[in-house]
């Protein structure tokens, strides 16, 4: 009996850890793209982005959605350019990017997991058009989100989004 218990406590501290660490991942995830999406309405009207590119960012998160517009990866493009997260030469400019995680909530060691995983993803893509190749950086980066199970729920950053942008 006392050997039963001790592994239900095991257990029980093993899942409150795993818990712990993934509800905060999933919590900073929807930190940076709430603060990410501040500047989609700026890019849309400076590219002259039609509505249907809005509707990748809405479903960006849902894993079963396929993004494919070449359109979506210029928005990224321009998104990132904002925040300064892209170089001249259109690669991740690692210091800000780590910068811009830590300003929306992760500690030191998550921020560089995020710009790894995103560096990781950059060396997988080289492809010669910009858009083409941040679109699947980006692609790249969910897989990677999901795989931890850190992605956020869209109903609940739409929210953030939505109460930031209401005027005071």
């Amino acid at each position: 009996m006392a050997a039963a218990t001790k592994w239900r406590t095991l257990v029980f501290f093993v899942l409150l850890f795993c818990v712990n660490k993934v509800r905060p991942s999933a919590e900073i995830m929807k930190k940076l793209t709430t603060g990410f999406a501040m500047a989609l309405d700026k890019c849309k009207t400076e590219l002259g982005i039609q509505d249907n590119i809005t509707q990748d960012f809405f479903n960006f998160w849902r894993e079963d959605y396929e993004l494919l517009n070449r359109d979506t990866g210029c928005m990224i493009m321009c998104m990132a350019l904002k925040f300064d997260l892209i170089d001249e030469d259109s690669k991740l400019d690692h210091k800000n990017a780590h910068e811009f995680a830590k300003t929306h909530g992760a500690d030191d060691d998550l921020a560089k997991q995020l710009v790894t995983m995103i560096h990781e993803c950059e060396k997988q893509n080289t492809e010669a058009d910009d858009c083409i190749r941040t679109l699947n950086i980006a692609k790249c980066f969910r897989t990677k989100i999901h795989g931890l199970k850190w992605a956020p729920s869209m109903e609940t950053v739409l929210e953030e989004v939505m109460t930031e942008v209401k005027p005071s």
